[in-house]
């Protein structure tokens, strides 16, 4: 038994697991050893031997009358089993634990309840009593000398002051947190917490640098632990973000396979991010119905899927629809700014190809102003991206080159190769429009070139109009000569379809005839000139 308890003490949780197991089959633990049991079968990832010991444990504490250890695991439970994707109950053992400390003296088992009180305060958009509640941690931390409850009080303050869009703050408050969990005094199961929260906080706001050095730190820190399931598993979860962002599909999606695999019965958001951004790997390599089955089972985990589903949805030809999708997403966030404002990005791209220019300034201007408040270099880059390209949708290539120029060194330094192959069409265009024919060229081929490393195509020039895909290929073969019947056998649609799609083209670019729609596409690369 000794063995055991030094091998718990040292974190080497195979032996320990070993050790203890084969201890109680001889007799009956002590809530202590259940105790160190359960935390050996949690970091080895056996998540249902772990609930069953936590709760035996719970109830040796309670029937030795030590009321707060016994409430410390019922919040465990509660917290386990919120993160296994079972609410209900959660909800019952936290309320147990809420009920076990009322009227107690206040301590550690508190600060670890008043935690869970953060969290949803966090959850629910309520940033200054989640602020007010990190401050009470701290207070009590120092107080009774539990440096874990310190440093998670300095994790829930930064993260509300982040959300609110005061980065230079919340940041500073986050790197607190962090320095306290390294430093020696925070148990590992909460250093790992502070580790992830940091990471996914850095993600959430578009500091993908930020990011991947607090990732890299989390590995550090994981190599001291041979067994670690839960974090080894949500670090893979954001590593499967940050390879999203690069570009590197394939091994992304081979990243969340195994997140999927590691962590099913332990934590379910993770598994649900992982799989949305599966769904951004095929959508954005044009595998739409395989892109459309991932944003599925994210929603069905508990993750929205927007915007990948409103872009979707723009993918598929349907502006309508995707346009509908951003616009409830973006109201249902209007009390969360940082997660606003990848919807915002999101919807000025569809308001420009759906020809909803106003609305798409609009957004653009709410973008930057989130932008300009956080300051992180992925907002400034979303806001430069959306700025160019509603002016350049407008017809003003000058106003649009300095944002998009901005917008595309930004989306290299993140790293975000396909978000720079983008921005670098859009640079061609903007150069074209305005007769600069060789810069426009290099811009076009620093574009192909981008997509090529990423292993899809080059996808055609996007015109300014807010036309969508389809419309444009329409108006090509039109402005080439053919009539509708001609353009609907050579797209495989209906006549009738194609009638729409030019009643739909007059309208967005504010024309009556198919020769000013011609001459159009002819002005804006459209058309190929045929060669003499």
């Amino acid at each position: 038994m000794l063995n055991a308890r030094a091998a718990h003490h040292e974190h080497r949780y195979d032996a320990a697991y070993d050790g203890l197991r084969s201890a109680q089959q001889q007799s009956p633990l002590e809530p202590d050893d259940l105790r160190r049991l359960a935390d050996a079968a949690w970091w080895l990832g056996l998540m249902t031997e772990c609930l069953r010991l936590t709760e035996a444990a719970h109830r040796g504490f309670l029937d030795s009358g030590l009321v707060d250890r016994a409430a410390t695991h019922a919040l465990d439970l509660g917290g386990m089993l919120a993160m296994r994707g079972e609410p209900a109950l959660a909800a019952g053992w936290l309320g147990r634990a809420r009920r076990l400390l009322d009227g107690r003296p206040v301590g550690s088992a508190h600060g670890l309840l008043w935690y869970v009180d953060l969290s949803w305060a966090l959850g629910e958009g309520r940033w200054d009593d989640a602020d007010r509640i990190g401050a009470d941690l701290r207070q009590l931390g120092e107080e009774q000398a539990v440096e874990h409850l310190t440093a998670l009080g300095y994790l829930g303050s930064g993260l509300a002051t982040l959300r609110q869009g005061r980065a230079p703050e919340g940041f500073a408050l986050l790197d607190e947190a962090a320095l306290r969990a390294v430093g020696g005094g925070v148990d590992a199961e909460w250093t790992g917490h502070i580790y992830c929260m940091v990471v996914s906080a850095c993600l959430e706001v578009a500091d993908l640098n930020r990011a991947r050095q607090a990732q890299a730190a989390a590995y550090r820190w994981l190599d001291d632990f041979q067994h670690a399931a839960m974090f080894t598993g949500v670090c893979r979860a954001h590593a499967v973000s940050l390879l999203v962002s690069e570009g590197a599909w394939a091994e992304a999606e081979q990243e969340a396979a195994t997140v999927t695999l590691e962590l099913a019965e332990l934590n379910v958001e993770a598994v649900a991010e992982s799989e949305y951004q599966v769904g951004e790997c095929r959508r954005l390599r044009g595998d739409l119905a395989a892109a459309a089955a991932s944003y599925d089972r994210a929603q069905q985990l508990g993750r929205d899927p927007q915007p990948g589903q409103a872009l979707l949805a723009l993918a598929t030809g349907d502006g309508a629809a995707a346009w509908a999708a951003i616009s409830d997403a973006v109201a249902r966030c209007s009390g969360d700014p940082a997660r606003c404002a990848r919807l915002l990005h999101a919807q000025v791209q569809i308001g420009v190809a759906a020809g909803r220019r106003d609305a798409a300034a609009r957004a653009a201007a709410q973008l930057r102003g989130l932008a300009d408040d956080f300051g992180t270099p992925g907002f400034r880059a979303w806001a430069s991206h959306a700025t160019g390209l509603v002016a350049l949708s407008a017809g003003r290539p000058a106003d649009a080159l300095p944002s998009l120029r901005e917008a595309a060194a930004a989306y290299r330094q993140l790293r975000s190769w396909y978000d720079a192959a983008v921005t670098d069409g859009l640079l061609a265009e903007a150069h074209r429009l305005l007769g600069a024919t060789d810069l426009a060229q290099e811009c076009q081929d620093s574009a192909a070139a981008l997509f090529r490393r990423l292993g899809i195509e080059s996808p055609a020039p996007a015109p300014s109009g807010g036309l969508t895909a389809r419309e444009a290929e329409v108006l090509a073969k039109v402005a080439a000569g053919l009539s509708n019947r001609e353009v609907a056998a050579a797209l495989s649609i209906s006549e009738a379809t194609v009638r729409r799609h030019l009643a739909n083209i007059f309208a967005k670019l504010g024309v009556g005839s198919r020769t000013a729609a011609a001459a159009w596409a002819h002005g804006h690369g459209l058309v190929t000139p045929a060669r003499r």
